[in-house]
């Protein structure tokens, strides 16, 4: 989403950090590269401006002067200001209430429906029970479709069909989770293509029945500009405690997330990167502004790792590599928890420099490559994937045509993959060697 905002700030970084003594004029050229940088991103222009102003106050600073590396330490007052634009810290939920209830609002078409689904996966995980309840009394095809969210995720959904008094189900909904013990209601509310009075009003009596503690406005990160005017007015109607974003995975300029906290003064509460369920992530400001500046998000990368990967089968896994036994289904089990960590370039731009070196480098290749790579090995049979060297001529045409490959393909990666065991056995060959040595090691320095 920030790829055009993220080449063009480190553009500038790169002149910066090449300073040797800073001037008000240097300063004043770079910060108006950085001021067009965030106004062609759809940044409001007041928040663009007051954020140049803070840079610009502390970077002509007597610190900054006399430092060793000034660039460097102006670098590092626009990341410091930029997390401060994006909101600091986490904000997280306050769920103290039982049951807390969640109200969803926004426009029509922003993602509410998918986004309570989300959050219901993640406050779930997070030990609690939530109930999701189908608020929204226009648009029948909202009530099937949060069913089937929770059905996915294996959570109770309170429809009532034909109700068309949206306070009569919260009342009903609110008995329901009581009663079975559910201690999270989140309301998936009606949306409108524009905001009217009719709808506002509906929002706040359900509001005033309900008292939720958290009012959370879904917001498409596309939007742009008018983003910012959505969550203005539903600020005013409601007082909303966040928001939530949605699309940060697409080709938006990314304005909103960067106006959204300093115009309405609601933190961004979470952020959907992608449209499967477990795409949902807590919005943290470091992170995102790290991110922006092309210094990577390692952090986020180790959390989705740690998440996507079974500590018990790495070790299986490692074990077999240190014993030259990984065969061609383990190589399958590696595949498929990468697909996990999702797409190849946005595990690439969470490492410093990623997005640097990804400019002008198409990745889509490499993803093709695996698929292919995994059609290949579910080509086989157990035997086969254990023992490649079995595949006759025939076989290996069969299974070639079977996943949309040539021979050629087939051979190719059969050979790289003989090649990788091989440079395993050697691998494990010699820390046993090392092991051995480092065992005589302690006796051998006794002896001087």
């Amino acid at each position: 989403m920030f790829d055009s905002l993220s080449g063009k700030l480190q553009n500038t970084f790169r002149n910066l950090r090449g300073l040797g003594k800073i001037s008000e004029t240097n300063v004043s050229d770079a910060l108006r590269d950085v001021r067009m940088a965030l106004l062609e991103a759809d940044v409001n222009f007041k928040v663009a401006r007051d954020f140049i102003e803070r840079v610009k106050a502390k970077s002509i600073g007597a610190e900054v002067v006399q430092s060793i590396q000034p660039g460097q330490q102006i670098v590092k007052i626009i990341h410091d200001e930029l997390v401060e634009l994006l909101g600091s810290t986490n904000a997280a939920l306050n769920l103290v209430a039982n049951p807390s209830c969640i109200l969803m609002v926004g426009l029509h078409g922003s993602g509410k429906t998918t986004s309570s689904g989300k959050l219901a996966r993640l406050i779930q995980k997070q030990g609690r029970q939530p109930l999701l309840v189908a608020a929204d009394v226009y648009r029948p095809a909202a009530m099937d479709q949060l069913e089937t969210l929770g059905k996915q995720l294996d959570l109770p959904t309170f429809v009532k069909r034909g109700e068309k008094d949206v306070l009569r189900i919260a009342r009903e909904a609110l008995d329901f989770a009581k009663a079975n013990n559910r201690n999270t209601i989140i309301f998936d509310t009606a949306g409108r293509l524009q905001i009217d009075e009719p709808l506002v009003q509906e929002l706040v009596r359900l509001r005033d029945l309900v008292k939720p503690q958290e009012v959370l406005l879904v917001l498409d990160a596309a939007t742009g500009q008018e983003a910012v005017n959505v969550a203005t007015h539903f600020d005013q109607a409601l007082s909303i405690t966040g928001s939530i974003l949605t699309k940060l995975d697409g080709d938006a300029r990314g304005g909103a997330a960067l106006s959204m906290k300093a115009v309405t003064g609601k933190p961004i509460k979470f952020a959907g990167v992608g449209e499967k369920l477990d795409e949902f992530e807590p919005f943290h400001p470091e992170r995102m502004a790290t991110r922006i500046l092309g210094m990577g998000d390692v952090v986020s990368l180790v959390e989705k790792a740690a998440e996507a990967v079974d500590v018990e089968d790495a070790k299986r896994l490692e074990e077999k590599m240190r014993k030259g036994e990984f065969t061609l289904e383990d190589f399958l089990e590696q595949l498929r928890q990468m697909k996990k960590l999702g797409p190849l370039e946005s595990i690439v731009k969470m490492l410093p420099g990623g997005s640097e070196a990804l400019q002008g480098q198409d990745l889509s290749k490499q993803e093709k490559e695996f698929k292919h790579m995994e059609a290949m090995i579910c080509g086989m049979t157990p035997k086969e994937r254990k023992s490649p060297q079995i595949l006759n001529a025939k076989r290996r045409i069969r299974i070639a045509k079977g996943s949309g490959v040539s021979v050629t393909e087939l051979n190719t990666m059969l050979n790289k993959f003989a090649q990788m065991q091989q440079m395993m056995k050697k691998m494990g060959k010699f820390q046993k060697m090392m092991a051995r040595m480092g065992g005589g090691m302690p006796g051998m320095l006794r002896q001087k």
